[in-house]
């Protein structure tokens, strides 16, 4: 069996669930998170007349992914950009409109298992953590220039960290006496700052801190915001939008945007809803599901997930 870090979350079910919407005469999916094409893979597989779009900020993604790939030649499309210029990608890759989105949010596996993108909490490596190397921004700046206030803000909101202000204040007193270049060291000041009690549970009290700095270097959240409606936005009548998070953040995001896209503006009392006010589009899944306790044994990465999946009506 192949290294779970590296087995896509949920594979079978987002199979299925696009299923549906691929059951046309020239179906086309975006894989908005290429990462190494695991998902895409499957999806080529088992529908042998389908065309993907695969997009990935990370050069690296790319290549690995081209390289996976090649087997399938022009039924694969690359773009090397930020998946909310989805439309743009999608345009240019000469599609009107697309039958299926898949957003498989976070930071990828092979990002994690390269030591010097600096994402991983668990080995000590440069504070770089950019999905893009040629991005400016990179987890050391932010350390090393935002002030106490504002590092303690996104700890807070992106991290949901109840040490934020803790930690921050630490780290703007530690960097004063030497520059953070090296995830170890703040890993080790994390560490100092949250009360012996609350290191007993939780697992790695580095990993919410971790997760913030990725979120504001890539800004995550701001990309998703954009994203999500611009999926919805170039989805043909019956296609499907797939999402797999993995943090409450996002998951939020995803279910505020399909409840506005699923309900009308008509009292519920009324007996039927008028022409031209309609919900564009509906519900597959009801809230959000989760991964088997058999899934989550095989793929611990899926422990998290939530898997939320919307639909274009027809009319």
């Amino acid at each position: 069996m192949s290294d779970a870090s590296h087995v896509p979350v949920l594979l079978d079910r987002v199979l299925d669930l696009l299923a549906p919407a691929l059951d046309v005469e020239r179906p086309v999916v975006v894989d908005a998170t290429l990462g190494l094409g695991g998902h895409t893979e499957a999806m080529l597989q088992r529908f042998e007349h389908l065309h993907v779009i695969g997009i990935d900020r990370d050069p690296e993604a790319l290549a690995r992914s081209r390289q996976r790939l090649a087997p399938f030649g022009d039924r694969v499309t690359f773009a090397h950009a930020v998946y909310d210029q989805i439309v743009d990608v999608v345009h240019e890759a000469g599609f009107s409109s697309v039958s299926g989105v898949l957003f498989d949010l976070g930071v990828s596996s092979m990002q994690l298992d390269l030591a010097d993108r600096g994402f991983a909490y668990a080995q000590d490596a440069p504070l770089d953590m950019r999905m893009n190397n040629e991005d400016e921004l990179t987890a050391a700046d932010i350390l090393n220039t935002y002030s106490s206030r504002d590092l303690a803000r996104v700890l807070r909101e992106y991290g949901e960290e109840k040490f934020a202000k803790r930690i921050a204040d630490a780290v703007v007193a530690e960097r004063a006496r030497e520059p953070f270049t090296n995830s170890a060291r703040l890993v080790d000041l994390i560490r100092d700052s949250i009360p012996q009690a609350a290191r007993r549970t939780g697992g790695n009290p580095a990993k919410r801190t971790f997760q913030a700095l990725r979120i504001e270097v890539n800004d995550e959240l701001g990309v998703y915001r954009r994203a999500l409606p611009a999926s919805l936005e170039v989805l043909a009548p019956g296609g499907r939008v797939v999402v797999l998070s993995y943090h409450s953040l996002e998951d939020r995001i995803t279910k505020r945007a399909f409840a506005e896209v699923t309900t009308t503006d008509v009292p519920r009392d009324m007996p039927f809803v008028p022409a031209g006010h309609e919900a564009k589009f509906r519900l597959v899944t009801r809230g959000a599901e989760m991964a088997t306790e058999s899934e989550i044994e095989e793929n611990s990465r899926a422990r998290s997930v939530r898997l939320r999946v919307v639909e274009r009506n027809e009319a």
